[in-house]
C-alpha cells in the first residue's frame, strides 16, 4: 500500500522561527548538492540569511513540505524589465531535497511562484541554470522555461557574474 504524500506549498515568514530553521536547512541542503557547489553554507550565512532576507521587501520565498518535513525551497527576487516597464521574478534557488525528487515538487514550487508574479503584475520569470544540470533543466522546460535571445543571429544570453568581496 503506497503512503498518501500529503503537499504544502507556502510563501515564508521570515519572522516564524520554524520557516527560518528549514529556510536555512534547505538551502544548507541545496549548497551541500553538488548542483548546488557542494559545501555547506558559512556558520555566519546561516546566522545571517533569514535576517537579511526580511529586510528586502522584493524576496520571495516559498516553501514545500511533504507530510510535514521541509522539502523543497524556492528563492525569488522582484527585478524590473526595462524593455516592458514592468516587474519580473528571477528564481535564484530552487531545490528539492533528495529523498522528496519525484514528487514534482519543484513544478509546484514554479506554480506557486507563477500566481504570485501574476499578482504582482511581472512580465515574465528568469532564472539561470548550471548547463550540466540536465535534471533541472528538463523540469525547466518542462514548466516552459527556455533560453532567449533578442536577434538570433548574435545568440542566446548568458549569464555572467564578478564576485565583489
Amino acid at each position: 500500500m503506497v503512503e498518501e504524500q500529503t503537499i504544502e506549498i507556502l510563501q515564508a515568514d521570515y519572522t516564524n522561527p520554524q520557516h527560518a530553521q528549514d529556510l536555512v536547512y534547505l538551502l544548507n541542503a541545496y549548497a551541500m548538492d553538488p548542483m548546488g557547489g557542494g559545501v555547506a553554507l558559512a556558520e555566519q550565512v546561516q546566522h545571517s540569511l533569514v535576517a537579511e532576507l526580511a529586510k528586502r521587501s522584493f524576496a520571495i520565498t516559498l516553501l514545500a513540505y511533504v507530510n510535514g518535513v521541509p522539502a523543497g525551497l524556492l528563492n525569488a527576487f522582484e527585478g524590473f524589465s526595462t524593455f516592458s516597464a514592468k516587474p519580473l521574478l528571477n528564481i535564484h534557488d530552487i531545490v528539492v531535497v533528495q529523498e522528496f525528487r519525484g514528487l514534482q515538487l519543484s513544478q509546484k514550487l514554479l506554480a506557486a511562484l507563477e500566481t504570485i508574479a501574476h499578482e504582482r503584475g511581472c512580465c515574465k520569470l528568469t532564472l539561470e541554470v548550471l548547463q550540466g544540470n540536465e535534471t533541472a533543466k528538463r523540469a525547466y522546460q518542462k514548466f516552459g522555461f527556455a533560453g532567449y535571445a533578442l536577434d538570433p543571429a548574435v545568440g542566446q544570453a548568458l549569464f555572467w557574474q564578478k564576485k565583489l568581496l
